[in-house]
């Protein structure tokens, strides 16, 4: 038996946007389709519907200062997108030629996306950021984590002894065995060094498998993302059965995600728990007059955890770039950051396919972590002969973004 949504639940998950409580105070927004604008208003012309149909981001133009893409009925896009880092995040895609990647950049305060890329070396182009094929694989820790602090009352420094394999879960592993259990570590560490075995440990001791649907759930898991662009649900399946319940609370193939869906849920940790609405289209023209315009206050999904649980798997995240398995992503041979001064949270995920010699690597995250910036989402999907992975690709879109504003030290990564 498995326990298992494919909506979201209640009210954690609605898409209305409302007022909605956060760290800073309370946002108030309008209709997400937004206002007429102040022109329209004067002139009292009937309001404009806005339509996103046609919308294509593998059609975009790129220019110096601005980026746009058409739509049915000769009408033009233009995008969030900032161009410079749009433009070196392709440019970094193509020039590794891996099989495919995807990778989403978003305002962690208004849900503008800065950049938005995907690339297939080999086949027809296609938009990998709206396709939940991929496993969510150790990126699902996140919502584990989340719903072992939140629901079972444990934080980073919990500790939990181990033995057996760091990387696969045996039935024997998740028992308690003094005799074998000689080493030990923390929530936290578990966390930035993808210690499998923990993770099921805790899950199992404190976790049904109900408390990970609605935390899945809760954080958008299960549904698609409320966007200009139609995007595919992303599952999940949470097995009643002890071994695959422990197994799939670390993110052994029993939860799929986008891009898309991985840049919200980053955003939504570095947002102090709040979900915000992703946005690709900032305007609407109709030659050279517009005819609508993106409503300047952001758009507030739901509450996917409280403030505290927000902030302790921030502390978590914390750890995977400084000393964690996104360590070597991010630094070079000498150990040297390439975005020094700025710490930034993440979480890596990795599983094979054999079967289609396939190999999914992720990395979300956010920058910096004391005061967000940016979150970002970027998927690899190699074959056994690979050049970068997901970490390696949000770190210089990362380093793109951090240049363009002056960041002391970062480099621009072309």
């Amino acid at each position: 038996m498995a326990w298992s949504r494919w909506i979201g639940v209640g009210i954690a998950v609605g898409v209305v946007c409302a007022l909605v409580p956060v760290v800073s105070g309370s946002i108030t927004l309008e209709h997400p389709l937004g206002p007429l604008s102040k022109l329209q208003a004067r002139e009292r012309r009937p309001a404009f519907e806005p339509s996103f149909a046609g919308l294509d981001p593998l059609r975009m133009t790129l220019r110096p200062e601005r980026v746009t893409a058409p739509l049915d009925k000769g009408l033009t896009a233009e995008l969030t997108l900032d161009a410079t880092v749009q433009r070196i995040t392709l440019a970094v895609m193509k020039s590794y030629r891996v099989p495919q990647a995807g990778v989403v950049l978003m305002d962690v305060a208004s849900g503008n996306l800065l950049a938005y890329a995907s690339f297939v070396n080999e086949g027809s182009p296609a938009d990998l950021n709206v396709v939940a094929e991929a496993p969510a694989a150790s990126v699902f820790k996140i919502v584990t984590g989340a719903a072992l602090v939140e629901k079972a009352g444990l934080n980073p420094e919990t500790e939990q002894c181990y033995h057996g394999g760091r990387s696969r879960i045996l039935a024997d592993e998740l028992r308690d065995d003094a005799a074998r259990d000689k080493w030990c570590g923390t929530l936290g560490m578990a966390m930035a060094r993808s210690i499998n075995v923990i993770f099921g440990r805790l899950a199992q001791k404190h976790l049904t498998p109900e408390d990970l649907v609605q935390m899945a759930g809760a954080f958008g898991f299960g549904s698609s993302v409320p966007f200009e662009l139609k995007n595919e649900a992303t599952q999940v399946e949470i097995p009643a059965d002890p071994l695959e319940f422990a197994r799939a609370s670390a993110g052994f193939w029993h939860s799929t995600l986008s891009p898309i869906q991985g840049a919200v849920l980053a955003q939504t940790v570095a947002n102090g728990g709040v979900a915000l609405k992703p946005r690709l289209v900032r305007a609407i023209y109709d030659g050279k007059d517009k005819v609508w315009e993106q409503p300047a206050k952001p758009c507030v999904l739901r509450r996917s955890v409280k403030p505290e649980t927000a902030a302790q798997l921030s502390k978590m995240m914390s750890q995977t770039v400084a000393n964690g398995s996104g360590f070597k992503g991010f630094h070079d041979a000498q150990g040297r950051s390439f975005l020094p001064g700025i710490e930034v949270a993440g979480k890596t995920g990795t599983l094979t396919r054999p079967k289609d010699n396939r190999e999914y690597s992720w990395f979300v995250g956010f920058a910096p972590i004391e005061k967000p910036a940016v979150a970002i989402a970027a998927l690899v999907v190699n074959n056994p002969t690979w050049r970068i992975k997901g970490p390696h690709l949000a770190r210089d879109v990362l380093r793109a973004y951090f240049a363009e504003h002056g960041a002391r030290g970062v480099t621009n990564p072309l």
